[in-house]
């Protein structure tokens, strides 16, 4: 999956905040995403991420 920094994602669950939407910060082995809802950030392993993703809601332009 083509992940950039700055693409936002919608992921399968809800964060308890009550959001699905999360910004991506960091791409590499692992994969650094923020909550747009409540700004708490993670950093989980990219497969694990890409699994969880449902769409791409907003992609960067480069």
């Amino acid at each position: 999956m083509d992940l950039r920094i700055g693409d936002t994602v919608t992921l399968k669950k809800t964060h308890p905040c009550g959001s699905t939407t999360w910004k991506i910060l960091r791409v590499g082995m692992d994969i650094k995403i923020r909550c747009d809802g409540c700004g708490h950030e993670l950093m989980l392993p990219r497969f694990k991420v890409e699994k969880s993703i449902r769409s791409v809601a907003q992609r960067t332009s480069e």
